[in-house]
């Protein structure tokens, strides 16, 4: 199994997040750890996070950057976990 980190940052709306998690989920990937800032200023939401799972990244990459409330997506990390 694969660990990674990535960073998003998305619009500040109520139901960001929720999709975010849910396309999540439904990849087949599972949050070990979340971060979640909000900038008031700007309504702009920084996440940071960590999901393990045996798929590629690229799978989860893909599908997160088409949410129309995704501003940027970076993957910045991967190690290799056991299971």
């Amino acid at each position: 199994m694969e660990q990674h980190q990535v960073n998003i940052t998305a619009f500040n709306k109520p139901e960001a997040l929720e999709r975010i998690l849910r396309v999540t989920r439904h990849r087949g990937f599972m949050v070990k750890q979340l971060t979640m800032v909000e900038n008031e200023s700007s309504d702009i939401l920084s996440l940071e996070f960590t999901v393990a799972s045996q798929r590629p990244i690229t799978l989860l990459y893909s599908q997160l950057k088409k949410l129309w409330d995704v501003n940027g997506i970076e993957v910045l990390q991967q190690k290799q976990i056991s299971a």
